[in-house]
């Protein structure tokens, strides 16, 4: 057997601690680059640019009034679809609750299911009409713009104390006061809507079917949650359906009609 000398013993010590040295000076380099696992992950999760077109319709043909100048909008997604949910919704809960009388295509529940398994942070690529702020927690972050408002649809449900009154795309001034909430209906809807969540937008296989959840939480604990269909012709998105999931309202007074419009 033959043995090396000293020499050659640690010329190939040092020969395997520089080939360990480079080996871990290469993985750090590819650890910084933004191919890295983490990376991938965020931009895996992020919200496809396209899925902002069927939020901004959802807002402007179902909640904004010509009234309204600021929309509050929670930073992340919902996986939830009522406040009280405890954890992801599940393929299970469909299919207890029924929704559009059981007709949802089977793929888009499993995919709706699987893509809000967690919370998802939307983006500022909202463009629908009017200023919006997003919301983390009980603090508003800084003001985003958007462009071309039209449509009543749902707002009805959301009348409701007006925190704010500033004007579209401005921080509020701060001197403005809380309306107090009444009973009665009131005269004309408010300038601000919020707060708004979304789910994920999910797609069916065959990318003709959508279906995404959204909701509004008033200050006073009323609101609605709402689940939305839609059905693709040709290149464009239609909102086909609505199905509502849960509203929370103040008990209205004896003498005064309801709170949801008829």
């Amino acid at each position: 057997m033959t043995r090396l000398l000293p020499e050659a013993m640690l010329d190939l010590t040092m020969a395997r601690l520089t080939l360990l040295i480079i080996a871990m000076l290469f993985m750090d380099v590819l650890l910084d680059l933004p191919g890295t696992a983490a990376e991938f992950d965020q931009k895996a999760d992020a919200i496809p640019v396209e899925d902002y077109a069927l939020y901004d319709q959802v807002v402007t043909s179902k909640f904004l009034t010509s009234a309204t100048q600021l929309v509050v909008i929670e930073r992340t997604t919902q996986f939830r679809l009522s406040p009280d949910q405890e954890g992801p919704t599940t393929i299970g809960a469909f299919q207890e609750q029924g929704y559009f009388n059981s007709e949802l295509p089977a793929d888009l529940i499993r995919e709706f299911t699987a893509i809000n398994r967690q919370p998802s942070r939307l983006e500022g690529r909202f463009h629908f009409g009017v200023g919006y702020r997003f919301a983390t927690g009980d603090k508003l972050e800084e003001p985003e713009v958007s462009l071309s408002p039209y449509g009543w649809g749902l707002a009805p449900f959301f009348f409701a104390p007006v925190p704010v009154r500033g004007a579209a795309g401005q921080a509020p001034s701060q001197t403005s006061k809380p309306v107090p909430y009444a009973f009665a209906r009131p005269v004309q809807a408010p300038s601000v809507l919020g707060r708004m969540a979304f789910s994920r937008v999910a797609r069916s296989l065959r990318n003709d079917h959508a279906l995404l959840y959204v909701e509004v939480l008033r200050s006073d604990g009323t609101g609605a949650g709402f689940l939305v269909w839609f059905r693709r012709q040709g290149r464009s998105w239609t909102l086909f359906d609505t199905e509502v999931a849960w509203t929370i309202q103040i008990q209205s007074a004896p003498e005064e009609g309801p709170l949801l419009a008829p």
